[in-house]
């Protein structure tokens, strides 16, 4: 699933997410964008947060 579609679906605001992986707002939105790839330790921390595989996140 797509980042913004998942954390969209699940109410959680770019800010909410950005504290709780670790990251800027501004990370957050770039890679909403496809602006900027997501590094493996964050993606992982994103799958865990809205509850979805790896392999789910990354499709």
């Amino acid at each position: 699933m797509k980042l913004k579609e998942l954390r969209e679906a699940k109410g959680v605001t770019q800010e909410e997410l950005a504290k709780v992986i670790g990251v800027n707002v501004r990370s957050v939105n770039r890679w909403e964008k496809g602006q900027s790839d997501i590094y493996l330790q964050k993606a992982i921390k994103i799958a865990r947060f809205f509850e979805v595989s790896l392999d789910e996140f990354a499709k």
